[in-house]
């Protein structure tokens, strides 16, 4: 058995602005839903990654022991978004996730931005 496959999207069948209006209100209910200490601790952990100047997944956070797991996996992408937003972290690629509950499944590597990264060191 074969599956059908359309080499460009059905007109109708895709919405980009519904995704990322969806992605925006999944991100802030997240945001919303994360105690404070953990997301205070969450951007410690994350700014001293970046200033290691090496690319880092959210599972090397909790291996470095600069956070515990959040009480819901969805509490990282608002944190590391801010970090982004604040420009002390940029994307650094796709990678396996390195936390044994998600089996290896694809995630996003960071890396602290060489501007945070001269500024910290100063």
């Amino acid at each position: 058995m074969t599956q059908l496959q359309f080499s460009i999207p059905v007109p109708g069948t895709v919405d980009p602005a519904a995704g990322q209006a969806a992605k925006a209100d999944g991100m802030a209910a997240a945001e919303a839903a994360t105690p404070i200490t953990w997301a205070a601790a969450c951007q410690n952990g994350i700014a001293e990654m970046a200033r290691r100047g090496t690319p880092f997944q959210a599972a090397d956070l909790v291996r470095e022991g600069l956070v515990d797991e959040p009480e819901h996996p969805a509490m990282w992408g608002p944190q590391f978004g801010i970090a982004a937003k604040a420009g002390v972290i940029e994307h650094a690629g796709y990678v396996r996730s390195k936390r044994a509950t998600v089996k290896s499944s694809i995630c996003q590597q960071w890396i602290g931005t060489a501007a945070y990264r001269t500024a910290a060191a100063s």
